[in-house]
């Protein structure tokens, strides 16, 4: 700001910073012309003014707020789409940015909480938990089908056999879901930075065909699909929720 006519020493300095971004967006060595003339380039001729950077396509269906919570860096989301808040079926996407473009790269049906959905998940609610959280682990009964991600084979994820025969293979597979638990860590570990009341152990797992207690679950070819394909170099979340929950 100008002081009884004087410019103050940190204005100086921004419009200093502002010139040197000016000649930069220009690739220009040449000297900014006033009154609104643009600049003349080190080859003679005047550089186009500059314009701000397209922002990237939106991944369908994700309001603001959703959009937001994604991570900078990430290159890859599933979204999960409920049919209703109280619904247990879904539809998962997964979805890839290449420059500033989200592309659709394959979808599935799936399966979530038996009670649908909540932004304030319980221990017990039978409601999954909306929300976007990075997936950072993997595992399984199973050997690794060739994942990127770290996989933990163990005998000890097989479904308890007093279950239903449905469930049995419910975690052949399995992908750690970042909410309440420290992520980069197996997928069966314990740790729960918000207390044993905000509930945990929400995996990716395979489908048993009904909802789940707060999981979301798909076909074994789509976990499959998706243990091959995310790589913790292009920072992968999931965004799940039911659609009205997603648009807000």
């Amino acid at each position: 700001m100008r002081h009884g006519g004087r410019w103050s020493q940190g204005a100086v300095k921004v419009a200093g910073v502002l010139l040197l971004a000016a000649l930069s967006a220009c690739g220009s060595a040449g000297t900014g012309q006033g009154g609104g003339r643009a600049q003349v380039g080190a080859g003679g001729g005047r550089a186009a003014p500059s314009t701000p950077a397209p922002e990237p396509t939106r991944i369908p269906d994700l309001g603001d707020r959703m959009h937001g919570r994604i991570p900078a860096a990430s290159r890859q989301v599933l979204a999960v789409y409920g049919e209703g808040e109280d619904s247990a079926e879904a539809t998962a996407v997964l979805y890839t940015r290449r420059g500033r473009v989200w592309e659709r790269v394959r979808g599935w049906p799936a399966h979530n909480g038996k009670k649908g959905w909540t932004a304030d998940h319980r221990l017990g609610d039978n409601r999954s938990p909306v929300g976007v959280f990075t997936l950072t682990a993997a595992g399984g009964v199973l050997d690794d089908p060739g994942t990127r991600l770290p996989y933990t084979q163990s005998e000890d994820y097989a479904a308890p056999r007093w279950w239903d025969r449905s469930h049995w293979h419910d975690f052949d597979y399995v992908i750690a879901i970042d909410y309440n638990r420290v992520a980069g860590t197996p997928p069966d570990d314990p740790t729960k930075p918000l207390g044993e009341e905000k509930g945990g152990g929400i995996w990716l797992h395979l489908d048993h065909g009904d909802g789940t207690s707060a999981c979301v679950s798909l076909s074994k070819d789509a976990m499959e699909y998706l243990l091959r394909t995310l790589d913790p170099d292009r920072y992968p979340v999931v965004v799940m929720g039911d659609r009205a929950a997603l648009k807000a």
